[in-house]
């Protein structure tokens, strides 16, 4: 750029800068070239004495080209104002660069023109008007401009299956692309990435395998987008044998083409061929790192997915927002709170400012900081977020109450409905479990009924089962009994078994008897309504009939999952299970157990068992 002003400088001094030739070599640089400068172009232009509709052409793709699509829109109508008729390039340059910031009505008054101007039979133009009506998301006005256009141009039909797409009309665009075959229109390698895109969201696998039949009958070369989009389709719909096929006949691969894979085998659960996969992909960027992290959490397995985030800092790979998510969900849900303040450290020394001011990060400390019973920080992460969405609010609520914190949860609610924003279910399921929690039942009443009064919200049974918690918790049984046969909808095991643990607090055998058998029935080969019924027994002295319980499970070989609890010790989690003995230091932990049962003994420390009998393989 620096030479060639130099040479206009030159052009200047001899007097011939405002050659229409020498204005225009300038000003096809300064438009079209990556280094080109737009505003020399421009002052170059505005010299130039009654400059040909070419220039005006140029200067418009050039705004266009660098999204000063205002510039653009300017430069048109100041052509207009000269006499200078538009032709055929005009209209395509200037409507390349229009963007949804563009407001609708300039893009219809251009529409107008063009039809005044009688440019609308151009294919040209009628492409680039399908392109500018589709970035307004208004599909019908795209089809009518589409449906009046020439139909052997395949990037008319390309835009319009694109714009389908993302209006999320996935089927629309299936229909259109069985049309554009029956027209004989031959697609191109851009039309059937957008089809398997389609096929891929509707997992329609027969769909998927027309487009690679096609691909083979027709002898088509096909991209690394094109392959990619491929597999995505068929790893969608589960078809990993297939997926696979196409993978290794790939000429050229990416880390894309790996990272579809490794998600197929995640999204059907073979974690180890997954884990296989990642392992050998040869060059890993944060995706795939994030999208095995992830598949580790999506399946409660939160010890993996923080030890490979360690191993990812470790091999100096950035994180993304959505690395750190995963990351504070697997702390979260371990009650990792030193684990859950490195990541925290993670995020604050990132200078990528996209995963500070993430909301979805937010959220995630948030939600970590709750259940790791750091209020006051969880508290500071609220005040200091950017933005906040609903699941912010949410969050804030859920998190107070899972502290028995009722009243700070049901005040957040309120300043929620303060900023106008809309509870959703989930949301009202969060502040009656912060009543649940903490006691409020006449609080818990109002809610309920003001989900379905005030917001139109029909409680699910998720409501039901907190509304049920709620009233046993406070020793309403006969209420939460009649509470439940009310529903309007089946209550199912979780809202009945809420029941039972209440019955089993205030001892009452009568209901508690009666709501195992609806538990029973419901989930016979479940250990845990035979165990809540055992403690009921346990805890009135029935011993006679907590026996018969006993024998029934043995009989049916019904037996409890056992429990598992975790501590962090240094950063580093250890997990224990009820019998286990795999931990590296089990004859520690044994010993030093054995040591302090004995040190309580000697005390005269007595264990109040309240009749629960947790552990049922130590019964003979």
């Amino acid at each position: 750029m620096d030479q060639l002003k130099q040479i206009h400088l030159q052009t200047i001094v001899t007097g011939v800068s405002l050659d229409p030739l020498v204005c225009s070599m300038i000003i096809i640089f300064c438009c079209n070239h990556h280094l080109g400068d737009i505003n020399y172009a421009r002052q170059v232009f505005d010299k130039t004495p009654q400059p040909k509709v070419f220039l005006w052409n140029t200067m418009i793709k050039g705004y266009s080209r660098t999204t000063q699509t205002q510039h653009a829109i300017s430069m048109y109508i100041q052509m207009l104002r000269t006499n200078v008729k538009p032709d055929d390039y005009t209209f395509p340059f200037l409507l390349k660069g229009f963007t949804p910031s563009i407001s609708s009505k300039i893009g219809k008054a251009i529409h107008s023109h063009v039809y005044k101007l009688r440019f609308d039979s151009n294919p040209a133009v009628q492409t680039s008007l399908i392109h500018m009506y589709s970035l307004y998301g208004n599909m019908d006005d795209t089809r009518r401009v589409f449906d009046t256009s020439l139909k052997n141009d395949p990037i008319a039909w390309n835009i319009m299956i694109t714009s389908y797409n993302r209006s999320k009309l996935f089927n629309e665009s299936k229909n259109l692309f069985d049309k554009m075959e029956k027209t004989q229109v031959k697609p191109t390698l851009i039309t059937l990435v957008s089809i398997l895109s389609a096929c891929s969201k509707l997992k329609d696998i027969n769909g998927t395998k027309h487009i690679h039949q096609y691909i083979k009958n027709n002898k088509i070369d096909p991209n690394v987008k094109l392959n990619n989009t491929l597999l995505d389709a068929y790893a969608t719909c589960h078809e990993m044998d297939t997926a696979l096929e196409v993978f290794t006949n790939m000429k050229t691969r990416d880390v894309i083409s790996w990272t579809v894979i490794l998600s197929g085998f995640l999204n059907i659960g073979k974690f180890d061929f997954a884990r296989d996969f990642f392992d050998r992909i040869p060059v890993k960027d944060s995706i795939s790192w994030t999208t095995m992290i992830n598949g580790y959490v999506s399946q409660n397995r939160f010890k993996e997915s923080l030890m490979l985030f360690k191993k990812m800092q470790d091999e100096k790979i950035e994180p993304d927002e959505f690395t750190m998510v995963s990351a504070l969900t697997a702390c979260a849900n371990m009650g990792a709170l030193e684990l859950g303040e490195w990541v925290k450290v993670c995020i604050d020394k990132n200078h990528n400012l996209k995963i500070k001011n993430d909301v979805f990060v937010g959220n995630a400390l948030i939600d970590m900081y709750f259940k790791c019973a750091e209020v006051g920080k969880a508290v500071d992460v609220f005040k200091k977020m950017v933005k906040e969405d609903k699941f912010t609010w949410t969050n804030m609520i859920v998190g107070y109450g899972m502290n028995g914190f009722g009243n700070e949860a049901i005040n957040m609610f309120n300043a929620m409905m303060k900023e106008s924003i809309k509870p959703d279910g989930v949301c009202y399921l969060g502040v009656l479990c912060a009543c649940m929690h903490s006691g409020k039942v006449d609080e818990g009443r109002k809610l309920f009924d003001d989900m379905r009064i005030h917001h139109g919200i029909e409680p699910e049974v998720e409501h039901y089962g907190c509304m049920v918690d709620l009233l046993g918790r406070s020793g309403l049984l006969s209420e939460a009994y009649e509470f439940i046969n009310a529903m309007p909808i089946r209550p199912n095991s979780v809202v009945w078994r809420a029941l039972l643990g209440a019955c089993g607090i205030y001892k009452d055998v009568d209901l508690g008897e009666i709501v195992a058998r609806k538990l029973v029935e419901l989930e016979p080969d479940n250990g845990a309504g035979y165990v809540l019924l055992c403690n009921i027994y346990g805890a009135c002295n029935r011993w006679e009939d907590l026996r018969e319980v006993r024998n029934l499970m043995m009989n049916k070989r019904v037996t409890k999952t056992p429990g598992c609890s975790c501590i962090e010790v240094y950063g580093s989690i250890h997990e224990f299970v009820v019998c286990d003995r795999s931990h590296f230091r089990c004859d520690e932990i044994y010993s030093m157990l054995e040591r302090i049962t004995q040190d309580l003994k000697v005390s005269g420390y007595t264990p109040k068992s309240n009749g629960k009998f947790l552990d049922f393989g130590e019964w003979g």
